[in-house]
């Protein structure tokens, strides 16, 4: 079965989860930038817990701005702080240094435009989990699809729409905070490293 998603900055698990599970992948090109969804932000366990990693956008005075148009505000270097966050996050965790060198350079590339960033971190994230990843992308905006033809995971960019629940997997800050579900593939991939890939494909989504 294929899945539609939403192109988003480092995906939650249960995007990953959809990815992993689907036979063809289609990313929505042609959608309305809507703010406070993961399109442009990702969540990782710090030491005080879930912390968010927001990319800073240029505001437009249209209403309606399509994602693939975009562009990331360079005014200050969110890249260093995002990359910093990951560290104090991660550092300890058993993968981090094994996929630095992998990591790093997304955080250091400038781009202009944010889906051109999703992409390139959705690449990176599947190369280090040693999965495919090929795609088709929409010619036009779909309200509705034939769900007998293509599961409809678009709301995974809306954490608020997400009810996955999934299994427990060991974290850095546990011990202050417990588990934290569904958070960045990061996350997963800095801690379970070679094992996520099975880990993905063995979960359950939950969506409203």
């Amino acid at each position: 079965m294929k899945a539609l998603l939403l192109p988003t900055y480092f995906p939650s698990i249960s995007h990953f989860v959809a990815m992993a599970q689907s036979e063809k992948i289609v990313f929505e090109m042609e959608d309305n930038f809507q703010k406070q969804t993961n399109r442009n932000r990702t969540y990782i366990y710090s030491p005080n817990g879930v912390q968010l990693l927001n990319i800073p956008v240029k505001h437009s005075k249209q209403i309606h701005q399509k994602t693939k148009d975009i562009k990331i505000e360079t005014d200050f270097d969110w890249q260093k702080q995002h990359f910093k966050s990951l560290e104090a996050a991660y550092r300890s965790s058993p993968f981090f240094e094994y996929f630095e060198d992998e990591i790093r350079p997304i955080f250091e590339k400038k781009h202009t435009f944010l889906l051109d960033l999703n992409f390139e971190a959705m690449n990176m994230v599947s190369k280090c989990l040693r999965m495919k990843f090929e795609y088709d992308t929409t010619p036009e905006y779909f309200h509705e699809v034939d769900l007998n033809t293509i599961l409809d995971f678009r709301t995974l960019a809306d954490g608020k729409k997400d009810n996955s629940k999934f299994e427990v997997y060991t974290q850095v800050f546990e011990e202050k905070h417990g588990f934290l579900n569904n958070l960045s593939i990061l996350d997963l991939l800095f801690n379970e490293g070679r094992y996520a890939l099975d880990y993905l494909k063995n979960q359950k989504l939950a969506l409203k």
